[in-house]
């Protein structure tokens, strides 16, 4: 974060040193007054000048980016963080050499991080949710999911006999029974307690 500290006759002459400096408005800062000064004695001796620290504040998309970059770092990965505002999400692309190590087995990884980043994002007021990828992988991923959706779908049509999908997490299972649902052969349900929650495709009666 950008701060500056400035010294004035008053603070409020203090504060607008600062904020030329720092090229922000008001609203965008943070201002602690460090010592409040004192009137010179008669107007001749004794005054002291006014000392204040402004800090820039941050927006949701600099706090978000600034944590992931920092965390990336705490991982020995060196990412570009790439940020898009969209009216109702704050997309994150993560992408580097390494990104594989930030998506993790099954996302995991990916689904931690954004999570953590939801949370630093909320410091900085309610907004828009934020969602985070790496290189791509969560479309790839989304494309995975209903691919093996439409192949247990198949496969319980064929068999008459239910199938229980692997564990995963809810906005994929959702993905799942958005897929099927308008299957005319499968219906879908979840079972099972978190992390370890799953989907089953049985025959629709």
């Amino acid at each position: 974060m950008r701060s500056v500290e400035k010294s004035a006759r008053t603070v409020e002459e203090a504060v607008a040193l600062a904020l030329a400096e720092l090229g922000v408005g008001r609203d965008r800062a943070e201002v602690e007054v460090l010592d409040e000064g004192r009137s010179p004695l008669f107007g001749l001796i004794g005054g002291r000048n006014a000392v204040v620290r402004v800090t820039v504040r941050e927006s949701r998309a600099e706090r978000v980016e600034r944590f992931l970059t920092e965390v990336s770092r705490a991982m020995g990965v060196e990412s570009t963080v790439r940020i898009i505002e969209e009216p109702e999400v704050l997309r994150v692309e993560l992408s580097g050499a390494d990104a594989g190590i930030l998506i993790g087995r099954h996302g995991q990884t990916l689904d931690a991080l954004q999570l953590l980043a939801n949370l630093v994002a909320l410091r900085a007021g309610e907004g828009p949710r934020v969602i985070v990828d790496a290189e791509g992988y969560r479309k790839r991923r989304e494309e995975a999911v209903r691919r093996m959706a439409l192949r247990a779908a198949e496969q319980v049509r064929r068999s008459g006999r239910k199938v229980l999908l692997e564990p995963m997490a809810a906005h994929e299972r959702r993905l799942v029974h958005m897929a099927l649902a308008g299957n005319p052969h499968v219906t879908t349900s979840s079972e099972g307690e978190e992390p370890y929650r799953r989907v089953v495709v049985m025959p629709r009666r």
